[in-house]
């Protein structure tokens, strides 16, 4: 929800710069402007800057870039994607309890097979987002009324389970315009994961905890439930299995990825070594299907933590040793493409930029088309170069940018 209702862009730059304590002259020597140039965007003499600079400004004030940006106009829809048509049967299926006796509650095995294929068609499918939305409202229904129906260790069992399904509606919830339902999903996924007192069950829950707080621009908060989780977790990780050592990885690497957003370069590579070990201990060719966390995948997050760290050209070189056929997700490789695409476009590489994203496209649709730096990066490659605007207008249709 917009909590600044009819302020223009500049309106709201003063406010959140005032609630932070700083001067125009010390907010332009953030972001590398001077005091004169934050007072024009302040007094709209000037547009908003573009995603790269807003990132910058949202990054030193600790907010959120949607909280920034607000309901502007065209620029809302870029922050964040278009509602999927199945957003209102997840909804629903998240809110409602379903305790009537007239329902058979599933058997546990039954609802683990069903969320394993679930998981497979996320990352197998490039429409994602629709296989998800058709899956979701029964697995949901299910999971929560096995959760309540069950006793003694089943019960814990079928929280781990909701848990889970839980952290797969986050997955389909991010980038659409449901933040009350996806701090509703990402709450309940935590206590129920505490309930089931499993291991992996924390683990997984906490990894997607920390994205919901640190993509609300709560670092501090990110930050300190990742590591909580990590500690709890670190005496038990030198006799786990390989899948639950392989989520102490991926929270060590959220560590990292939002201490780059943060802009600690040297504490963000710390974390990001101790996810690589982590990774280069795993059998090869293991891939954990909630965090995607994997030898791999460390290649990837070297090009993530050094675009939000602001190094264009140290992203353009980790993404240079890594093939993205070989990640194995479909969604998680347009992700990284875009990544990519952001590195490029940071060095007005638009070519390369529109190259990466067309990649992504082709990868995972429905990635691109609910991921704000892509539609941004798209928009702003319609007003590039002119031996790139065909281009960059074919790939704004394709999104549905532009009719």
């Amino acid at each position: 929800m917009d909590s600044m209702p009819g302020l223009t862009f500049g309106q709201r730059l003063k406010v959140y710069r005032e609630r932070s304590g700083k001067t125009r002259a010390v907010l332009g020597g953030l972001v590398g402007r001077s005091a004169e140039w934050v007072k024009a965007v302040e007094t709209d003499r000037i547009l908003p800057p573009r995603i790269h600079m807003l990132d910058r400004i949202a990054r030193v004030l600790k907010v959120d870039v949607s909280a920034l940006i607000g309901e502007l106009g065209d620029h809302s829809a870029v922050v964040n994607g278009p509602e999927h048509p199945a957003l209102a049967s997840v909804r629903d299926a998240v809110n409602r309890s379903t305790l009537s006796n007239d329902v058979a509650v599933q058997p546990l095995p039954r609802i683990r097979e069903r969320l394993t294929a679930a998981w497979r068609a996320r990352h197998q499918a490039s429409d994602h987002r629709t296989v998800l939305g058709a899956l979701l409202p029964d697995l949901l229904r299910d999971a929560q009324r096995a959760a309540l129906m069950y006793d003694g260790d089943e019960r814990r069992q079928a929280q781990a389970l909701l848990a889970e399904v839980l952290g797969l509606a986050q997955m389909f919830l991010a980038y659409q315009p449901a933040a009350e339902l996806l701090w509703r999903v990402a709450d309940r996924a935590m206590v129920a994961a505490q309930e089931s007192g499993d291991p992996e069950a924390l683990a997984c829950a906490g990894w997607f905890l920390c994205q919901v707080h640190r993509d609300a621009g709560d670092w501090d908060t990110a930050m300190a439930v990742t590591l909580d989780v990590v500690s709890t977790l670190e005496p038990q990780v030198a006799e786990s299995n390989a899948n639950l050592f392989a989520l102490w990885g991926a929270l060590n690497f959220e560590a990292a990825y939002t201490a780059a957003r943060a802009g600690e370069e040297g504490r963000a590579w710390r974390y990001w070594d101790r996810a690589d070990q982590v990774a280069q201990r795993l059998p090869q060719g293991f891939y954990q299907p909630q965090t995607s966390f994997s030898q791999i995948i460390m290649g990837v997050h070297a090009v993530t933590v050094a675009v939000e760290l602001q190094k264009p050209g140290e992203a353009v070189r980790q993404s240079r040793r890594i093939d993205p056929a070989a990640i194995p997700s479909r969604p998680r490789r347009a992700r990284h493409l875009i990544e990519v695409a952001r590195g490029a476009h940071s060095r007005s590489n638009y070519e390369a930029a529109v190259a990466a994203l067309r990649q992504a496209y082709e990868s995972a649709p429905e990635t691109i088309r609910f991921n704000g730096y892509a539609r941004q990066i798209t928009l702003d490659l319609l007003d590039g170069p002119r031996t790139m605007r065909n281009e960059a207008r074919d790939l704004a249709s394709k999104v549905g940018l532009v009719a």
